[in-house]
């Protein structure tokens, strides 16, 4: 759309990190050129590079700063250092922007107090068919957005920020070498109460990868990220060690979750009917869960389960339960494939069923690959956060005079507000729960918290807390159904099946008491330092 010709456009600098680059930088660095935009500067620092980027970026009008191989977040530091603009651009080096790309970026801060905008990243034509299974596999980079122009994450191969705001909180942080810095510094941001915007005119296009190798590789990188994040961010995660978002994530390659019910639209008189996602149901707990990662360690547990039925053959009961958890992701892959738009291909060809059929193989692999490079990392549904010590997994209670007044209602928000801090993910009850606060301790167990206030005048009061362990309910339902196989295998005389099952049966046992004490003892050591808080 067309702009006032009078618009006193902000000093923009434009930063192309690259490591090993040369393939695809010479279509940023040109696509950089045709901006049009009155005033930016281009800079390209080379994080350590071997081939021949240096060569192909002095070829362009642009500063090229060369260091050692520091990782991705150190190299965007560097550019934030030199900058010389007020507003400071990122792009991918095997990204190229649309040539207004700059302008409505100022466009938005100009009109908006957001510290950072993003704009959308698409694939582009002609990159041949595995880069276009790849552009419509998950994993990719997409953006989370709250509303149509606010949004709760931004891909870094797309975004901008007011160099101030940025400088703030310290820029990006350098452990992050390869992934995970983008979101890391927006959460950040909003950390400090500052906004992120979105500009969907602010495109650029973003070459995917174009081999199952490198995609294989950036998927684990990605999950090495999640681990890091997920060190550094327990809050935002919760007890499945999965990132909760409150927005809506936006992308090609998203994996459909299995519907129980078709999809409605709701028009309204006169199609006045307000945003579908209004009315649009949450997908059901069974259709996200083969999403997770974890799902394939699920399959592997049924699988060993069900080769057991060597050693005792009522096993075999588990087989059509390891067909069925082997079939969702299957179906889900095959559904997201289906719906993939390969519009230059035509419809019925042989070129058109391969590239749905490597889409729907990468619909399965990237979770495989993210699971390893969460393992790797120690991003593991297993591992207990927080607190290292245990506390006794058995009702306590905690009784604390304060001589200094203060509502309930802000005392439990302190209390949640020390538990995040320590680590812990938290939930708060509801109006008719019978419980203020849950704190996960893992997938299996977590503790319950509630607290009491009496008033007795000249701003005292007598606090009495009580906290409990809570098995989870499918925790407990599996540790039964393993101690009753193990019954039974025994029974029959199947001693190594009824072995095998009974050692499961305590380790889940065990789980569940561990992650039941390990929520207790952040309860308790939260409380135990607010008494001697001085209150």
């Amino acid at each position: 759309m067309p702009f006032p010709p009078n618009v006193l456009w902000p000093r923009v600098s434009v930063v192309v990190c690259t490591y090993n680059g040369a393939r695809t930088i010479r279509d940023c660095l040109e696509g950089l050129e045709r901006l049009a935009y009155p005033d930016y500067e281009v800079i390209v620092v080379d994080d350590g590079s071997t081939d021949a980027t240096a060569a192909i970026a002095r070829e362009y009008h642009c500063r090229l700063i060369r260091t050692e191989n520091r990782g991705l977040a150190s190299a965007r530091n560097t550019g934030l250092k030199e900058a010389t603009g007020e507003i400071i651009a990122y792009i991918d080096d095997d990204a190229y922007p649309d040539p207004h790309w700059l302008t409505y970026f100022a466009a938005t801060f100009l009109s908006t107090s957001h510290a950072a905008v993003g704009g959308p990243n698409i694939a582009p034509p002609g990159d041949g068919p595995i880069a276009e299974c790849v552009a419509r596999a998950p994993g990719g980079p997409v953006h989370v957005l709250l509303s149509d122009c606010e949004a709760e994450h931004i891909p870094g191969c797309n975004m901008a920020f007011r160099k101030a705001r940025l400088e703030a909180i310290g820029g990006f942080d350098p452990q992050f070498r390869t992934a995970g810095d983008d979101v890391d510094v927006c959460w950040r941001l909003q950390e400090r109460g500052w906004t992120l915007g979105f500009s969907a005119a602010a495109v650029a296009w973003h070459h995917r990868r174009n081999s199952v190798r490198t995609y294989w590789k950036q998927q684990i990188g990605y999950g090495r990220a999640e681990a890091m994040l997920e060190r550094r961010w327990p809050k935002k995660y919760n007890g499945s060690r999965q990132a909760r978002w409150a927005g809506r994530i936006y992308g090609n390659g998203l994996t459909h979750a299995l519907r129980w019910r078709p999809a409605r639209v709701y028009y309204g008189i006169w199609g006045v009917a307000p945003y579908q996602s209004l009315y649009e149901p949450a997908p059901s707990v069974l259709g996200s869960l083969p999403q997770m990662p974890e799902w394939y360690l699920v399959i592997a547990i049924v699988m060993g389960l069900a080769t057991l039925s060597l050693a005792w053959s009522p096993l075999k009961l588990l087989l059509p339960l390891l067909v069925g958890v082997v079939l969702l992701p299957l179906a889900q892959a095959s559904l997201s494939a289906a719906r993939a738009s390969f519009n230059e291909v035509p419809l019925g060809s042989s070129a058109r069923l391969k590239r749905q059929l490597l889409t729907a193989a990468l619909h399965l692999l990237q979770p495989l690959a993210r699971l390893r490079g969460r393992l790797g990392n120690g991003l593991a549904p297993w591992r207990r956060r927080g607190a290292p010590r245990l506390a006794p997994p058995w009702p306590r209670t905690f009784t604390l005079w304060s001589e200094r007044w203060q509502d309930p209602d802000q005392r439990l928000r302190h209390i949640e507000a020390d538990l995040k801090a320590a680590g812990a993910a938290v939930r708060c009850g509801g109006d008719y729960d019978r419980w203020d606060l849950e704190v996960c301790g893992g997938p299996l167990g977590s503790a319950r918290l509630l607290m009491a206030a009496e008033d007795h005048g000249a701003g005292t009061q007598f606090l009495r807390f009580r906290w409990w362990p809570r098995g989870s309910r499918g925790g407990v339902l599996l540790a039964a159904l393993f101690a009753a196989l193990a019954g039974g295998a025994a029974t029959a005389g199947a001693w190594i099946a009824g072995t095998i099952l009974a050692a499961v049966t305590l380790a889940l046992a065990l789980c569940v008491v561990i992650e039941c004490a390990a929520a207790a003892a952040l309860i308790a050591r939260t409380i135990r330092q607010l008494g001697t808080g001085g209150t």
